[in-house]
């Protein structure tokens, strides 16, 4: 059970906090992504147990290091209180040049000042052929108005 807190999401500052997170992941920046979890945040990034900041920032430079062309699409499936529950696809290629489209949730849990302080990511990676990808766009944000993953039927 979580403690107390004064922090509630209503369901547009869900939705906004899902997309902005979408956005900052999309930009492969772990410093400025790391500043949206609290300093002693705790994730489970599939096998993987982290906690605080620095361990953060030092993971997302491995996954992109290894995850290549990144595009990431979020979508919200629940929220009460402080709790987020998120869907999210993301595509990506390996230094082979084999695709992927890695299928996940996340689980997110927010303090009083906003900050994340717990992620609990379950991924699964399925390699798909380049002509099979649907996530076209340029580095960074996905453009607004490009289909979502239920527009995608994903």
């Amino acid at each position: 059970m979580t403690e107390t807190t004064a922090f509630q999401f209503t369901r547009e500052s869900a939705i906004a906090k899902v997309r902005a997170a979408e956005d900052a992941w999309n930009g492969q920046n772990p410093e400025r992504i790391a500043l949206a979890y609290s300093q002693d945040s705790v994730w489970r990034n599939r096998s993987e147990f982290l906690r605080g900041r620095e361990a953060i920032i030092a993971f997302l430079r491995r996954k992109w290091a290894r995850e290549l062309d990144y595009r990431l699409i979020k979508e919200i499936w629940a929220f009460e209180a402080d709790r987020i529950a998120v869907r999210f696809a993301y595509e990506w290629h390996d230094a082979t040049g084999t695709w992927f489209r890695s299928y996940g949730n996340e689980n997110w849990e927010f303090g009083a000042d906003g900050l994340m302080r717990r992620r609990i990511a379950s991924i699964n990676d399925l390699p798909i052929r380049e002509s099979d990808r649907l996530f076209h766009w340029p580095s960074g944000a996905r453009p607004i108005g490009y289909p979502s993953l239920s527009q995608l039927e994903l």
